[in-house]
């Protein structure tokens, strides 16, 4: 009989297999699962080569997994200062005249909308404290940033541009930038021209985050862009990759039949722990920025037009990848993108039909959560989000949408109640990589979201599990602990479904094991 590499014992077992749904042990060989029961169930697979972990009832569950996350290009992202903890203009400014320069750049990240208390998004605001230095700051969400006078110079941006996609350089009524790029193209002028971190310390960065991942449960994450294959690959090569990378490259307005047969030739493209598999799409951008796509504008009269500027393009491009086998992922945040995305699926016909998604869908009126299980489309959301809101609704998210559609936030709970598959994950850079925090905001969710009911303890390990699984087309492969399936665990000090939710976001992590391989050991 083969033996086993690794054997865990004295565990409290959560499987999510209804075959088996408890154990207390389990057998790993080449990076499967070979044995699930209790210790007689194991004692065959040992041999002079096995490791074995005694867990002392900890509390093993499927490895959990980050169904929308940005590893790689998030390091370019989540450069600079952080400005996540500032809360006013004033602090704002003090935080940008004490940064540390980079190359003469003041280069900043998650910014929060709130700091501007409802004044317009201006440079002015912060020259004062730059000192004449360039500077880009990324906003939270990630699809908008402020610059300094100086930085639009060396871009040499002097006024508006045109974009293929949904994009702005604000300006004043002269025709003045005003600091404030909307959306990728727009932020992409400046971001060519700003310092950026070099090879080797982007492959120092990544192998340090993977592994700080590893250590908060994580095994594995849906990387909604192309990430960097040469990067990760080489570092694949020279270590096992902490944490298991799905890639889903985007798909950007302007793609012509190239460009799509492009994205299909790129799927299944792997190497150990990483592979190319879906395609991301943008239906719109955020409510903070003005840019989802709503049935009625915001209160700024914002909100009333697409990403891609021909929505129809955007369904034939879905389309085309559907006809090819590729799984899509689309960004919709507003309830016209959400809307938009569902009625492409259902054009497509039952037959045949793949498990397309919807990544964040933070307001969707009522009817909705239905339409997703009857069209079999997985939900993937991002409960930290909800952290970026208030309760009161005084926050640039809920006043941009008004009482009604802010009532409709997140709704986890009625789209599980519905029978759809929900998907968690972070955003990261966008939130933190945490995904005790996901677990813990998924059941008791924050700001506008707060008054809705939150998941269970149950459906909130399947989010990060079961439904990651589902939500990747690999249900047979992953997301359950059984013979067979890829031998990703995660230990943690307490059950992270009993546990109260507050407990739960700082759980002991005891074990993380990917493929496998312990890739965390906790105290």
């Amino acid at each position: 009989m083969p033996t086993a590499e690794l054997i865990l014992t004295g565990a409290e077992v959560r499987t999510l297999d209804p075959a088996r749904p408890h154990a207390t042990a389990v057998a790993v060989r080449d990076g499967v699962i070979a044995a699930v029961g209790d210790e007689n169930d194991v004692r065959d697979w040992r041999g002079p080569g096995t490791e074995t972990v005694a867990l002392e009832g900890a509390h093993l569950v499927p490895g959990l997994v980050d169904s929308h996350s940005h590893p790689v290009w998030g390091l370019e992202m989540a450069t600079g200062a952080d400005l996540s903890a500032v809360r006013d203009l004033d602090g704002l400014r003090h935080a940008l005249a004490t940064a540390v320069r980079t190359d003469g750049w003041v280069i900043g990240f998650g910014l929060d909308h709130n700091v501007f208390g409802g004044r317009p998004v201006h440079r002015r605001l912060v020259e004062d404290a730059l000192g004449g230095a360039p500077a880009f700051l990324r906003l939270y969400d990630g699809h908008s940033a402020l610059v300094s006078e100086a930085a639009l110079t060396r871009a040499g941006v002097d006024g508006p541009r045109s974009f293929v996609q949904r994009s702005e350089v604000v300006c004043d009524a002269d025709g003045r930038p005003t600091g404030h790029l909307v959306e990728h193209a727009a932020m992409d002028l400046v971001a060519d021209v700003m310092p950026r971190p070099s090879y080797r310390e982007r492959r120092t960065r990544l192998v340090e985050l993977l592994s700080a991942m590893a250590a908060s449960g994580l095994t594995g994450a849906h990387v909604m862009d192309a990430g960097d294959p040469e990067l990760v690959g080489a570092v694949a090569e020279e270590t096992v990759l902490p944490v298991r990378l799905r890639f889903a490259p985007w798909c950007m307005p302007g793609a012509d039949r190239a460009d799509l047969d492009e994205l299909v030739a790129l799927q299944g493209r792997k190497g150990r722990h990483w592979l190319v598999g879906g395609v991301k799409f943008f239906m719109d951008g955020t409510v903070e920025g003005g840019t989802a796509w709503l049935e009625h504008a915001d209160c700024h009269g914002q909100g009333t037009e697409a990403f891609w500027p021909d929505p129809a393009a955007y369904a034939a491009a879905v389309r085309h990848l559907h006809a090819a086998g590729v799984r899509t992922a689309t960004h919709a945040i507003g309830d016209a993108a959400v809307r938009h995305v569902l009625d492409t699926v259902r054009a497509l016909g039952p037959g045949g039909r793949l498990a397309h998604r919807i990544e964040h869908i933070e307001t969707a009126p009522d009817g909705t959560p239905a339409r997703f299980a009857e069209l079999g489309v997985i939900a993937s959301m991002q409960p930290p989000h909800t952290g970026y809101t208030r309760a009161d609704h005084g926050d640039e998210w809920s006043r941009r949408l008004g009482p009604e559609r802010a009532a409709r936030a997140w709704r986890t709970r009625d789209l599980r109640d519905a029978g759809a598959v929900v998907a968690l994950g972070s955003d990261w850079p966008i939130a933190a990589y945490d995904v005790r925090g996901v677990l813990a905001t998924a059941r008791a969710p924050l700001g506008a979201a707060s008054a809705r009911a939150g998941l269970t303890g149950l459906q909130a390990l399947e989010g990060c599990t079961t439904h990651a699984a589902l939500a990747a087309g690999e249900p047979d492969a992953a997301g359950r602990i059984a013979p067979g399936l890829r031998a990703d665990l995660t230990a943690f000090g307490l059950d992270p479904v009993e546990a109260p939710a507050d407990e739960v976001a700082e759980a002991p992590v005891r074990l993380t094991v990917t493929g496998g391989h312990i890739v965390h050991r906790g105290a």
